[in-house]
């Protein structure tokens, strides 16, 4: 695991130096490599969590809870993953505004994908009471 960590660590730091090299060449392929760096690492991240997201799922399983909780809650850290990648790729290039619509989009998806959970709370709640 520490190995996994100090190779990523490695690879964006490089990227990183590539990326404010070249941005002081030509500016548009500088997003372009963090673009890239960032895609690997995220590409990293689902190799790894892959037996840990079986080992979630199965212990969803043994609890009785329905799936598509545990559906709902990877869906909403790949949004959060996702928007907070692209808000800081827009930062990057200089759009803070773009950056800031990214994240609001990002927060109002996961609301409204958290919409049907908080229902089943709420009626869980309504059953005890």
């Amino acid at each position: 695991m520490v190995d996994g960590a100090f190779t990523t660590a490695v690879f964006c730091v490089a990227s990183a130096i590539l990326a404010v090299l070249l941005r002081q060449y030509v500016r548009e392929h500088s997003l372009f490599i963090a673009a890239a760096a960032c895609t690997a690492v995220a590409g990293a991240l689902v190799a790894l969590l892959s037996p840990a997201v079986e080992e979630i799922r199965g212990i969803f399983a043994e609890s009785g809870l329905p799936e598509g909780y545990i559906s709902v809650v990877f869906k909403a850290t790949a949004i959060c993953i996702i928007t907070q990648i692209a808000s800081d790729l827009c930062r990057d290039s200089g759009e803070s505004a773009i950056a800031s619509a990214a994240e609001m989009w990002g927060r109002g998806a996961v609301t409204l994908l958290s919409i049907p959970l908080v229902r089943a709370l709420i009626e869980q709640i309504s059953g005890i009471l």
